[in-house]
């Protein structure tokens, strides 16, 4: 018997068909006589419709009342899941995040959680019964309900998983695991069976959009096995491998994958816009007042170039930055002349970033070459590069986007089934 968190998204429970489906998921897992917590998302729709009725009412809403009206859909879902589970003959009931309680701080629309005492869940499920929880929202000081942010459900589950030391935290969802992209893109992309943490946690953070950045830094922090599967797979015909898997793909900790590929996946982000400081003078403290500047208004900086001219007296600054925040970093960067003094500025929305992902570029050299001669040999223009040691990114034009996806996968033979 084993300790099993089951996440359903919006997709997964559009509507009451839907929830009866997703039931029958947690009945099969009953059925093999598993302990089981459900983490429901609001039915989809229901979320974006809220957010609409607050900004309908005011445009300068109070955050804490936001969180009220946003967090109502979960709890929507999680009661109408608790009455579809009883109509089945099985004991449940609903869980809102302040009775658990899960504790957040007061960022209300964004929080973060800082604790969760998983008992009252663990007394439930001993006993038989299935804790249906509301994702997406705790319980922040001033006893003020609070919500984690888009996506803020996979959190909710992997955070209670962790809570409960459950065995497995089952995200389902409305593709059936990860790929090695986007097959909208390369048909040819394949089903990834296994994830180190850390490979996820680039990915998600990259532009693939199955699992949300903080869920996966939570995994990988408390170690907690993570399957993405499909929530449309037949529920009475699924089964699992030899080791006990079910269909999906394992997000886990390094030690569990035998052997590493060079490259696991091609991740690709179109949320993003180039600037370009020219001929800033080249001084100490230069550096400090453009980024610090960003920084103070919570502006993310990722890829970063600077060159210098011949003579050293000036220097271009090229980053980037997500294509939202795009027009208020110009701003902001146009009141740091007074500063740092006079320098152009150039940017660019119409660019994505590509990247390469894979725990065994810790191990292989040649890994970036091979990337920036599949490229060149299409005549793909590079106009920025960052590295890490699991990662290589490149900023190009968005119009190079699927070529350079296409390219990149096939030259890493992900293309090979």
């Amino acid at each position: 018997m084993a300790r099993l968190v089951l996440k359903f998204g919006g997709t997964s429970v559009a509507n009451i068909d839907r929830i009866r489906n997703a039931a029958r998921h947690v009945k099969r897992e009953l059925d093999a006589g598993h302990e089981v917590a459900v983490i429901v998302s609001a039915m989809a729709g229901v979320t974006n419709s809220l957010v609409d009725y607050c900004r309908q009412a005011s445009n300068d809403y109070d955050s804490r009342e936001y969180d009220a009206v946003v967090a109502s859909g979960e709890q929507v879902t999680s009661g109408l899941m608790a009455i579809v589970l009883q109509d089945m003959g099985y004991k449940a009931r609903s869980w809102q995040g302040w009775q658990i309680p899960l504790n957040t701080n007061d960022v209300h629309g964004a929080a973060r959680i800082q604790a969760i005492d998983g008992a009252r869940l663990i007394e439930a499920m001993s006993g038989g019964e299935v804790a249906v929880v509301a994702g997406f929202q705790g319980i922040a000081p001033g006893w003020r309900i609070a919500t984690l942010g888009r996506g803020g459900s996979d959190t909710s589950a992997v955070a209670v998983a962790a809570a409960i030391k459950a065995d497995r935290c089952d995200i389902y969802t409305d593709v059936d695991g990860v790929y090695t992209t986007d097959p909208r893109i390369v048909p040819k992309a394949r089903r990834l069976e296994k994830v180190a943490f850390e490979e996820m946690l680039e990915m998600a953070s990259l532009g693939a959009k199955v699992l949300q950045v903080r869920s996966v830094e939570l995994a990988m922090q408390y170690k907690v096995r993570t399957f993405v599967r499909s929530s449309f797979d037949d529920p009475d015909k699924v089964g699992v491998d030899a080791r006990g898997n079910p269909p999906g793909t394992l997000i886990c900790d390094e030690d569990e994958i035998v052997e590493a590929e060079v490259v696991t996946g091609i991740a690709f982000s179109k949320d993003e816009a180039q600037i370009s400081l020219r001929r800033v003078a080249d001084k100490p403290g230069v550096a400090a007042a453009v980024f610090g500047s960003l920084a103070a208004e919570n502006i993310n900086v990722d890829m970063i170039i600077q060159i210098t001219s011949p003579d050293g007296s000036t220097t271009d600054i090229t980053f980037t930055v997500p294509a939202i925040d795009h027009d208020r970093a110009i701003k902001v960067l146009e009141q740091t002349r007074g500063e740092i003094g006079h320098f152009g500025i150039e940017s660019s929305t119409d660019v994505v970033k590509v990247s390469v992902i894979g725990m065994g570029m810790r191990s292989h050299a040649g890994v970036a070459a091979e990337a920036f001669r599949a490229l060149a040999s299409k005549g793909i223009n590079i106009r920025a590069i960052t590295t890490s040691e699991i990662k290589i990114s490149v900023l190009i034009d968005a119009a190079y986007t699927e070529l350079a996806v296409r390219t990149l996968h096939s030259a890493y033979g992900l293309d090979k089934h």
